[in-house]
């Protein structure tokens, strides 16, 4: 890094943080896809991905993104997500967070009548938050994702607590769902730390195969979490309501119930039956922030059944930060513990 000060803003979207950073040197790739895979191995970006992630200045769950050019002049900007283990291809809390934020800054101005939509390409397609604003105040902001589809049904995972029964589905990524009853646990506080290392486990036992091929584009191989879900029944109007927490990179938890997550349960729900065109899925995460989300509409990918998801949620402005790297600190570009 060439640099001794970085400068990001930071949001939350269901208690899911997302730190904006909008000084970069990008990657010369000519679409957001081919940047993610550039950044990968471009030491000056990634060691900024590093240094805001790592402790003292991030943490083990930190997540954000660097805003960077669109793949064309149809989308507003584009985005590379980052984690604590690398670049990711999707992230739903992060476009709601960068929607509110181009709003709230003017760099996309509102609409005057009350609903705005930033374009945002992003790794594994092109997405819109839909922001809605009552004069000056944001008050909602939707997630519409990319074609999101069931992939597999039923795939069984030998666990330490047991027989996993997973759905892969995907929603920009690729995730594995997996009922917290099956293996004896629900998803509150208590069991997260066994729910991280099972997390961890199935991803990595269903990585090793097949099942974490992405039919039609390589570069979204690759399980990237895995979703486990309370049920809780079904409301009075008919919508189906759940609990979850997604564990994702290597062992990473998501605070809320997870934005292109949501998308591929929303797919793998659809294409039960369980959840009509006409229904919603009510989403709570493990810190009790919820999440409405719903099927826009069916299409067809690559001759697969598809639905268009749209996740409804709020996002907040948490801080600006002006991080500065001293010469001497050899800790830097930072640890994680987890």
């Amino acid at each position: 890094m060439t640099s001794d000060e970085y400068f990001a803003v930071d949001y939350h979207c269901g208690g899911e943080p997302f730190r904006i950073v909008t000084e970069l040197a990008e990657p010369d790739a000519p679409t957001v896809a081919e940047k993610r895979v550039a950044a990968t191995t471009d030491p000056e970006i990634d060691g900024l991905r590093r240094l805001l992630c790592s402790e003292p200045r991030g943490h083990a769950d930190m997540y954000g993104g660097f805003v960077v050019a669109p793949d064309d002049p149809g989308a507003h900007f584009g985005v590379l997500f980052w984690h604590k283990d690398g670049f990711s291809a999707a992230c739903g809390h992060g476009t709601m967070c960068l929607g509110t934020w181009a709003v709230r800054t003017g760099l996309v101005p509102a609409d005057p009548g009350g609903v705005t939509d930033v374009v945002i390409d992003v790794p594994s397609g092109r997405v819109t938050a839909r922001v809605t604003t009552v004069g000056s105040r944001v008050t909602s902001v939707d997630f519409v994702n990319v074609a999101s589809y069931l992939l597999n049904d039923d795939v069984v995972v030998q666990a330490s607590r047991g027989t996993a029964h997973c759905v892969i589905a995907f929603g920009g990524a690729m995730y594995a769902h997996v009922s917290a009853a099956d293996l004896g646990l629900a998803v509150d506080k208590a069991s997260l730390p066994e729910l991280i290392e099972l997390g961890r486990e199935i991803k990595n036992r269903l990585n090793a195969g097949a099942y974490a091929d992405h039919p039609n584009d390589p570069r979204l191989s690759g399980i990237y979490g895995v979703i486990f879900f309370d049920e809780l029944g079904v409301e009075e109007n008919g919508d189906l309501s759940q609990r979850n927490v997604t564990v994702f990179a290597d062992g990473q938890v998501d605070r809320s119930p997870c934005g292109s997550g949501t998308a591929s349960r929303v797919a793998a729900l659809h294409a039960s039956g369980r959840l009509a065109d006409h229904h919603t899925l009510v989403h709570s995460s493990i810190v009790g922030s919820t999440w409405r989300a719903r099927v826009a509409g069916t299409t067809e990918v690559e001759g697969r059944d598809a639905v268009i998801p749209v996740v409804s949620g709020r996002a907040f402005h948490t801080g600006d930060h002006r991080f500065v790297v001293d010469p001497d600190d050899d800790l830097v570009p930072g640890f994680v513990l987890r």
